[in-house]
């Protein structure tokens, strides 16, 4: 007969209720195996005088067949039985309860199954040089010493249950390959939502936006510094805990059927539930909520000694965790929708605004509709500011920000370029207001003939039907990876032409040398003249760098695979912001970069360089002929961002709400608005009537 190697495993279904109720269990677990390892040594004395007879070989896999469990001996913490087989084989199995590794327990753990009839032990390679009997003495050794150390192990156990596998790779293998199937059949239990019905979901929440960059960080993190006190409002943490164990158990006697705990459990949920209310912290919850801790905590522990089953609670975790996740997501698609909704909404004050300033402008006799001091608009002597927007407010922060804090005003010439809609309100607005001594002019963008869809590549792409379709169809996608497209680019801001000038600024302006190039969402807060002072080393565009470590840079922009963008950049080059940038306008002539813009834009007419927007191309078109800024010129984020320096703020020339949080809108972030609304009189006639407050 052979001597092989089995498996040893056992189910711990006993629990130490208490005390020393299960030393007498150990003590007898410690006799029965110092005796088994005394009759199992004597064997040995005959062994080693002989050599193997017949065929004999040690085996990686259990014994086949077993039909009937002897049950040796049992107590709360260890049953030791011995499995007997259809061809007089044994085997001894022993299961101890536990909560140590079961990694780690499992790698201790062996099985000796003993032959009936003479015993033989053969030479085997795979044992890596041991001898017939040695190798046997030093296993049999090995599995005395590994018993003793499981059982002090114990000691240490408490309701849980543990599966020892053998260490041996074939059977290790096999074992682990049918736990990860049995996991995969659990999570089939759970009953997920159908494929389809995901897609709908994502579809009908996406059709408007997607993945938008709005996630407000630091509204809550674990991390923050009023959670780093682990007992801070601790009785609303037990409590909380409380109603999720509760809600496991009551899942559990609910198909058990036991109906007087489900009962029980369903008033103390209720309770609880009703004390907890809306609070966040101890000292908003009642007086009673130490007596309902109390008994709640009595049916936990009645419920735990009912029904206890680790594999049953994991289940249940598992199945709330991911039912909270899909809420989760469902709550994040929510709020995209929204806050991209809010953003290409334009809000009702400055709608109102726009109308009056519109009616009272076409009200006003010609003579009445031009500013002063026009023979300053083309002399290059003077600061020229460029301004494209279509945002009568925004508009106005940004020039008398600039202004106020100017130390020449009357140095400082505004181009302001609209579309018609808002032509006559912004004309209208600085005609009542006027920048101080500072000069300013406003221009209708429909009014630029040259500006066609023959001449500007962007503008015959946003006329054609590709892009219709791309806008207002795209979005009802029938897979989940055609759902996931970046869907925030089809902002409306993209279609409009405004977004587009600041590639044309030389065709615009072309008796100027410099110009500085300003968005609608920045305030200024210091005195700019010193950024037409500074020495662009012969290149084109002054801006001030974003890249940080891995972020920022052109692979994060620019489509890579794709062997025109491989060829001609480099993925790692940082990039830079729009925003405030000063441009030598000489020197953009002189290398045609509007002519460099426009063959990357014809080259992108199927969006595959780059998806939307003005920073990519602008990036490929100055590429190599950006200088870059001291920080301290523009600080960005301010419309996304909730953990900026405030000293960085302070120091700053130029603020900038680049993101979805607008300071004009209601979701502007409240700790930044103030920087843009002191340079609002909310007093003026013009903004009571439109019910603007701060």
């Amino acid at each position: 007969m052979a001597l092989k190697k089995g498996s040893v495993s056992g189910f711990a279904k006993h629990e130490d209720e208490g005390g020393n109720g299960g030393i007498g269990g150990y003590r007898l677990v410690l006799a029965v195996l110092v005796a088994l390892s005394v009759l199992a040594s004597m064997p040995f004395v005959v062994v080693s005088g002989f050599h193997s007879i017949g065929e004999g070989v040690i085996s990686s896999s259990p014994s086949k067949g077993v039909i009937d469990d002897i049950p040796v001996s049992t107590n709360n913490t260890a049953t030791i039985g011995v499995n007997s087989s259809v061809n007089n084989n044994f085997t001894l199995s022993l299961s101890l309860v536990g909560n140590s590794s079961v990694d780690a327990i499992s790698m201790l753990s062996q099985t000796t199954v003993v032959s009936r009839g003479t015993l033989q032990v053969e030479e085997d390679t795979s044992l890596g040089g041991y001898t017939r009997t040695s190798y046997f003495y030093d296993k049999l050794l090995a599995l005395v010493f590994r018993a003793l150390l499981l059982t002090l192990m114990s000691f240490t156990c408490y309701r849980t249950e543990f599966i020892y596998l053998p260490v041996f790779p074939k059977a290790a293998r096999r074992i682990a390959r049918e736990e990860r199937n049995e996991n995969q059949l659990l999570e089939l239990d759970l009953d997920p939502p159908n494929e389809d019905t995901i897609v709908k979901l994502e579809n009908a929440n996406m059709q408007a936006s997607e993945l938008v960059d709005s996630s407000i960080t630091g509204k809550y993190s674990k991390w923050k510094k009023e959670n780093k006190n682990k007992n801070q409002d601790s009785t609303i943490r037990l409590m909380r805990d409380q109603i999720i164990m509760a809600r496991i158990y009551l899942s559990i006697s609910e198909k058990k059927r036991k109906l007087d705990l489900v009962q029980e459990l369903q008033i103390c949920l209720k309770r609880s539930r009703g004390v907890l209310g809306e609070a966040n912290i101890d000292a908003e919850l009642h007086y009673s909520a130490p007596k309902k801790i109390k008994a709640m905590a009595d049916v936990l522990s009645k419920a735990r000694d009912q029904l206890f089953d680790c594999k049953l609670v994991t289940r249940k975790l598992r199945a709330m965790l991911l039912t909270e996740e899909e809420k989760v997501r469902r709550l994040k698609r929510q709020n995209t929708f929204l806050i991209q909704l809010g953003v290409k909404g334009i809000p009702g004050g400055i709608r109102c605004l726009s109308l009056r300033l519109t009616i009272d402008y076409y009200l006003l006799p010609p003579e009445r509709r031009n500013f002063p001091r026009s023979e300053n608009l083309e002399d290059p002597r003077f600061h020229h500011y460029a301004l494209s927007t279509d945002n009568v407010l925004a508009a106005a922060v940004v020039v008398n920000s600039t202004v106020m804090n100017a130390k020449d005003s009357s140095k400082h010439v505004f181009h302001l370029v609209t579309d018609s809609l808002n032509f006559g309100a912004l004309k209208m607005w600085f005609l009542l207001n006027p920048p101080e001594e500072a000069t300013i002019h406003v221009e209708n963008l429909d009014e630029l003939k040259w500006l066609n869809s023959s001449y500007c590549p962007v503008l015959r792409q946003l006329n054609s039907a590709a892009m219709r379709e791309y806008y207002f169809k795209a979005g009802h996608s029938t897979t989940r990876s055609s759902s996931a497209s970046n869907l925030k680019y089809r902002n409306p801001k993209y279609l409009s032409m405004l977004n587009h000038l600041r590639f044309y600024l030389p065709q615009i302006f072309p008796e100027l040398d410099k110009i500085l190039f300003l968005d609608d969402d920045i305030v200024v807060q210091k005195d700019l003249t010193g950024l037409w002072l500074v020495d662009l080393e012969g290149k084109v565009n002054g801006a001030v760098e974003t890249c940080v470590e891995n972020f920022h840079r052109f692979d994060k922009y620019l489509n890579f695979s794709n062997s025109f963008i491989a060829r001609e950049f480099d993925p790692n080059a940082c990039g830079w912001a729009y925003g405030m940038n000063i441009f030598d306008l000489k020197e953009w002539k002189k290398r045609n970069l509007t002519g460099v813009y426009h063959t990357w834009q014809n080259l992108n007419e199927d969006r595959l360089l780059w998806k939307l927007g003005t920073l990519p191309p602008g990036l490929m078109t100055f590429y190599g002929l950006t200088y870059s800024l001291n920080k301290s010129w523009h600080v960005l984020g301010l419309g996304y961002n909730p953990s900026i320096n405030p000293s960085e703020i302070e120091n700053a020339a130029v603020i900038h709400y680049n993101g979805n949080m607008k300071p004009w809108m209601e979701m502007a972030m409240t700790k930044y608005r103030p920087y843009w609304t002191k340079y609002i009189d909310y007093d003026h006639p013009y903004l009571r009537q439109c019910n603007f407050v701060k």
